[in-house]
């Protein structure tokens, strides 16, 4: 497994990238935000949000953005609105220094399960009334013709897809797919979903409206889409195995993580 190491403090990084290391993972590192978003393509990202040439939030919203990439931030801003504002911009999980080796170890196991089983989910084709979206290949037919949706349109109708038929909050959609909380981005999600029910023609009404609280995917009757397993990706495309722990090399217990200033 790859990860990114954004932290301009070196010494914070030697300790943090030698501990990674010693426990199987490969490590890129970044002292900047501009090095940080120029990284080739990792399965997780650690990132200081104190970063000398722009503020790490931002750099968490445009690296979900790219991709969905999974996010620890790892900061010494520790107070409730911090943690809330962190998550709310993508982050999977949010660690305050000083904190202990073995804490992110364990965070960052947790968080690389979630994305591989998130994936595993994606994997798949789902199909209603003759609508047949592949999550994987980001591709979506109808009646075997291809509907060519933007991407903010397919992201959308990826997050009910994911729902399993269950409604989803408004504000939910609008953070998933724009990472945002503002509270004005809500006509543009009814812009871009009238835009979607549009470009799927016939097979728009399972996009469903409910009142005062969000939207869902259904069937005519109300049932939720059926899925098939999608074909399994290319092999040069495959997501990378997770190594096993080094346990021939037990980390050592190692003094808290200083904080950044």
């Amino acid at each position: 497994m790859r990860i990114l190491l954004v932290e301009d403090d070196n010494r914070v990084a030697d300790a943090l990238a030698g501990a990674l290391r010693r426990n199987g993972y490969e490590v890129r590192r970044a002292a900047n935000a501009v090095d940080a978003l120029a990284a080739p393509a990792v399965d997780l990202v650690l990132l200081d949000l104190g970063l000398p040439d722009r503020d790490g939030i931002e750099v968490c919203r445009e690296l979900r953005a790219r991709g969905g990439v999974p996010v620890i931030a790892v900061t010494a801003r520790g107070g409730e609105p911090d943690r809330v504002r962190g998550l709310r911009s993508g982050a999977d999980d949010y660690v305050v220094k000083p904190f202990g080796t073995a804490e992110l170890l364990a965070r960052i196991e947790a968080v690389l399960r979630r994305s591989m089983s998130q994936r595993a989910h994606e994997a798949r084709l789902v199909t209603v009334d003759g609508l047949q979206i592949d999550l994987g290949r980001r591709a979506v037919t109808l009646d075997g013709q291809p509907v060519p949706l933007t991407r903010k349109e397919f992201e959308v109708l990826a997050v009910l897809v994911r729902a399993d038929g269950a409604a989803v909050p408004r504000d939910r959609i609008v953070v998933e797919v724009w990472q945002t909380t503002y509270e004005g981005m809500s006509r543009t999600l009814d812009v871009h979903v009238a835009t979607l029910r549009g470009k799927l023609g016939r097979a728009g009404s399972v996009v469903r409206t409910v009142r005062g609280f969000g939207y869902r995917l259904a069937t005519a009757d109300g049932v939720a889409p059926a899925t098939v397993p999608a074909a399994p990706p290319a092999p040069d495309t495959a997501p990378d195995a997770a190594p096993a722990p080094n346990s021939d090399c037990p980390t050592p217990a190692s003094p808290p993580m200083a904080a950044d200033s």
